[in-house]
């Protein structure tokens, strides 16, 4: 396993074809600060780049904490002009997560909360611990979710449902929200980063070029009317049909043996 620092509160480790990105400020229970934001987007413009890597996971150091969103203490000291000036920097941590061309896994346990929910809610599945507690308070401090969870959160669950959690900015405990879908798989106490590598171990088993290719056409499909979005498909299958992996995969499939992709 190789390991990678990206500033002071984010490290990188390879497993592999899985990346692994962890919010590694614990002092701050992960609270995203300026300085985090930029090591956030500087890792996930790595990670993008990298066509080595196949899957992420997103991890926290911090026992009792995933994120707990925006360092407020950091904020209180703003001027409207700082603020106004962080805004696309905090911007570029949500939109380097969402924006991976891989499949990416959130590994949560204790406090996800605005922000910090934020950045689960960025990739495409959720793996949380029976401690986890998640939730979208911005309204109980004058603000809105502004990570993408106005956007995102009701593409999960419903708009109906993403109001009541947004207007009573209520947090939610692991059971309810496994119930509700905020979070895709739940799993015992302190097994969140092993489940979470687990899934992503057999996801990074499968074709690069496809998996790519999968999450860009589920992505760009999204919201779509039906005729748009198979147009999204047949362009994205276009782009595997006639590629490496797809030859190896069908020839492996026939010698009934475990394909070796070449990722291209």
């Amino acid at each position: 396993m190789s390991e990678e620092r990206f500033g002071e509160f984010v490290v990188v480790r390879r497993h592999g074809h899985v990346a692994e990105l962890v919010l590694d400020r614990p002092k701050a229970m992960n609270a995203v600060s300026s300085e985090m934001a930029r090591s956030i987007a500087g890792a996930c413009a790595a990670l993008g780049a990298d066509r080595d890597v196949r899957v992420v996971v997103v991890t926290s150091t911090h026992e009792r904490a995933f994120c707990v969103g925006a360092d407020l203490k950091e904020r209180n000291s703003f001027t409207d002009a700082d603020l106004l000036r962080q805004r696309p920097v905090a911007r570029g941590a949500y939109t380097g997560v969402l924006e991976l061309p891989v499949p990416t896994i959130a590994a949560v346990h204790g406090f996800a909360l605005g922000g910090g929910f934020e950045l689960a809610l960025s990739c495409d599945l959720i793996v949380a611990d029976r401690t986890a507690v998640v939730g979208l308070p911005e309204v109980s401090v004058g603000v809105i979710p502004g990570g993408g969870g106005t956007q995102l959160l009701p593409r999960r669950v419903g708009a109906a449902r993403a109001a009541e959690l947004v207007f009573t900015a209520r947090r939610l405990p692991a059971a309810e929200a496994r119930e509700l879908g905020l979070v895709d798989e739940l799993v015992e106490e302190g097994r969140d980063r092993e489940a979470a590598l687990d899934l992503a171990a057999r996801i990074a088993a499968n074709s690069p070029v496809g998996l790519r290719a999968a999450k860009r056409a589920l992505r760009l499909g999204h919201g779509l009317d039906l005729r748009a979005g198979l147009e999204v498909e047949d362009a994205a299958w276009r782009s595997v049909a006639f590629s490496g992996d797809r030859a190896e995969g069908v020839a492996a499939f026939n010698e009934k043996r475990k394909p070796q992709w070449p990722g291209e």
